[in-house]
This record gives structure tokens, sequence and C-alpha cells, in this order.
């Protein structure tokens, strides 16, 4: 396994090492990553969500284990703009390695996404943005997410695309029916590239009939969210012409190869790295063994063929 190299992937204007980048809300700011492994074992992370301001998250317990996966309801707990403007890009900077890494943003309406990224914008140390557009809001559509409305989607865009030149990913949603065509508007409205996916509302009792989580439903995630998440990125990466990022269930570095075959560009390991701080890195090494053991050809067509 050691003799080989995972492939190396330029997209955005930068080098990734490796296809294999650690999912937002798994890694916080990287402070994970240096504690367990060398940056350069993996190709890249996205940092915790960051909001306008600090957010405590939702009360405990925040995570549930079952057969399939995890049940999570962190409530984007996060040091909030000014903290990490002050303290966590500096810290990414000299620890990361040039490490590609996207702040993902969240908020709760239009105008905190554009504070965020303003906010941030003119500093070094990130390579861009994802924009978390698939988790709950609470000022004006009840609670959806945003990218379930593609007006909302649009205005967010609108508004966020002219507050930067760096690249923006937009994050979608596993429940959205129209998955493709929500894609295609972020595409047209500027989105650099798309990941798919975020996790599935879930709900879980115990045997009491307790809820498992503190606020009653969560994100579902894990290798019960492989398919889904296949399935999210064969449709968008057939939609769009931007770079289609994967994310759900990765484990193994096959897992990330049937990713790339559905025509993702990029993957994402999320909630292994809770099981396995390094899954991230040992999911590249098998990677990489698994390209070198397969004739090379187009992803999204040889994905085409076998699905």
């Amino acid at each position: 396994m050691g003799s080989h190299v995972p492939p190396a992937t330029e997209l955005f204007g930068t080098r990734f090492s490796n296809p294999v980048l650690m999912a937002a809300g798994t890694c916080g700011f990287g402070e994970p990553v240096v504690d367990v492994m060398s940056p350069s074992e993996i190709g890249g992370l996205v940092t915790k969500s960051v909001t306008v301001e600090p957010r405590w998250g939702n009360p405990a317990p925040r995570v549930a284990e079952f057969e399939g996966g995890m049940l999570n309801s962190v409530g984007l707990a996060n040091p909030g703009l000014e903290a990490v403007r002050a303290e966590k890009l500096p810290w990414m900077r000299r620890n990361l390695e040039g490490l590609p890494v996207f702040v993902s943003v969240a908020g709760a309406s239009v105008e905190e996404y554009a504070a965020v990224v303003s906010g941030l914008e003119g500093e070094e140390g990130f390579l861009g943005f994802e924009l978390n557009l698939s988790c709950p809001n609470d000022s004006h559509l009840g609670g959806r997410p945003f990218c379930l409305d593609p007006d909302a989607l649009r205005l967010v865009l609108d508004t966020v695309r002219p507050l930067t030149e760096k690249p923006l990913l937009v994050k979608l949603a596993p429940n959205d029916p129209e998955i493709a065509a929500t894609a295609a508007v972020a595409a047209t409205q500027g989105a650099d590239g798309i990941t798919a996916i975020n996790t599935v509302p879930g709900f879980l009792t115990g045997r009491d009939g307790a809820t498992r989580v503190g606020a009653g439903t969560g994100g579902t995630s894990g290798l019960a969210l492989l398919p889904v998440g296949l399935a999210a990125v064969r449709e968008v990466a057939g939609a769009v012409d931007v770079p289609v990022i994967g994310v759900g269930g990765i484990l193994r570095g096959r897992d990330a190869r049937a990713y790339l075959r559905a025509g993702a560009s990029l993957v994402q390991v999320g909630t292994g790295s809770f099981a396995d701080p390094r899954c991230a890195a040992r999911v590249a090494r098998g990677l990489a063994v698994d390209v070198a053991a397969r004739p090379s050809g187009n992803a999204a067509r040889d994905s085409a063929k076998e699905m």
C-alpha cells in the first residue's frame, strides 16, 4: 500500500495531492489532523460551518449511533466569524502546510451568509468557501434549507457571488427530489462546484421511547448514506459542467472510487473520521491501490454503464 501515491487532482486553480478531503464538521479547523497525521496524507479539508455569531449548538446528547451509521444533532456549534478570522485562520496558516481548505459557511438569512463571506474574503490561509445551503434556517422558509427553494438559492448566490473571487462550492441536501435541477441552478448562478450530499433528516428513540439526541431529530450519516450519495452525485454530474464533490458513507478506498466512477472529482470523508481520526488518510491510500489496479477511463461514463 505504501508504494502507491494517491492520484493528484488539479481543480479550482490549485493542486490537491489526492482527491480525498475531510468533510465539514468532522475536523474542526484542522486541529485533529495535525494531532494524528501529516496534512500531506489528505487532499484537503472543509472547516466547521462558520456563522456570524458564536453558536454553542444543540442540547446534549448530540450523537447517537445505530447499526448503519450515526445520527448527529450538533447544531452548527462554532466560535463565530470574529474568532475564526482572528484565531482559526492564523492557526491554519501556521500548521496545515498549505493544505487546500474550504471554509464552510452557514446562516439563518441571506445577509448572514454575505457577512461571513465578506468578513473572510480578504484573509489568507484558505482556498474558498463551501456554502452550507442544506442546513435548516429560520428566516423565511419555516426551517427548510435554502437549497430546497430555488428562489432562495438564487438569492443567496446572487448576493454572495459578487463578494468573493474565491471558489464557491454549494452543498446540497439529499432529500431534494429535484437535486439535479437544483445543482444546475447553483451552477448557473455562479457556483464553482457542487457538494453532494449533506446528511439525511432522521429520528431515533431508545427502548424507553425517549429521543436519542437532545434536539429530537438530527442528520443521518455513515455507511447507510453511501447509496444515497452515489445516486445524488450521478444525477448532479449529469446536469452540471462544474466539478462535483461526493460525500456520504465513505469508509474505504473502494467507496471513494465508487464516487469517482459516479462522476465526482473529489470526495469528502465525514462520519468515518469519528470512529477513526485517520480514516481520510486510510481512504486515500486505499483509493491509490484501487486506482492502480483498475483500467483508466471516464468515471462518469464507466458509472453509467455499471449502475
